[in-house]
């Protein structure tokens, strides 16, 4: 891509970039937005060439379309290897995750890595332990970091002309919430983030709460990155 032109007219996976009002929109870690966004990476074998896709919710979860839309007329050949990324403003729910594994299963060559912004309803046990089975049957779950928005930038959004660099940069405290969220989730640990709305002042709250257990527990690079957070934190 030459420096100063926005993504090339040439670029097979134009049509199904999205506009930065609303990837920013979607992904954005301290909003709560009811829909979602998945954009999604699919590599077959050894071919360098790589298949983009995005999609919002429609009657139906985007893991679920996407599930459909992929096996939908389509032969899949168990001897090619192939590789998938999702990128998820919301991470799945208990239902997707389930929907997920069966897909897996009946694919087994099939690998799988989803980013996601936030964590959908994350108090929620029977998410928490869909996220749980997603990882134990080989799914590697992540927080997105400012690499992946970057990465997400570059190859899904219609960014104007000389903005190739122009991702939002999310302050990395939304980041290191979810992370940890996502650590005690896979850790079978009780929540330590809570997340509530004051609608008289339009302020959504974010509140730290760390158990003996939890220091005990997460990993000591995951607590490192949050150093500066005391037991109990709140960040509107």
């Amino acid at each position: 891509m030459a420096s100063g032109t926005g993504p090339s007219t040439g670029d097979a996976t134009l049509r199904r970039r999205i506009e930065p009002w609303q990837f920013e929109a979607y992904f954005d870690p301290r909003q709560l937005r009811k829909e979602a966004c998945m954009l999604s990476e699919v590599r077959w074998g050894a071919s360098p060439r790589t298949w983009r896709e995005s999609s919002l919710n429609t009657t139906s979860h985007v893991e679920i379309n996407f599930i459909e839309k992929f096996t939908s007329g389509r032969s899949l050949r168990p001897a090619v290897r192939c590789s998938m990324t999702w990128f998820l403003s919301w991470s799945p729910c208990w239902e997707c995750a389930r929907a997920i594994r069966e897909f897996l299963h009946q694919h087994p060559n099939v690998s799988l890595v989803i980013y996601v912004a936030r964590l959908y309803w994350h108090v929620d046990e029977q998410n928490r332990q869909g996220l749980r089975d997603l990882v134990t049957s080989g799914v590697r779950v992540q927080i997105m970091s400012d690499s992946e928005y970057r990465h997400c930038w570059r190859n899904f959004v219609n960014f104007p002309p000389g903005q190739e660099a122009g991702w939002p940069r999310f302050p990395p405290m939304w980041t290191t919430l979810y992370a940890l969220e996502l650590s005690c989730i896979l850790l079978s640990l009780p929540p330590c983030l809570k997340i509530s709305r004051r609608r008289q002042y339009r302020l959504i709250v974010f509140q730290l709460i760390l158990q003996t257990c939890h220091y005990r527990a997460i990993p000591p690079q995951v607590l490192s990155a949050a150093e500066l957070m005391h037991p109990l934190v709140a960040w509107c």
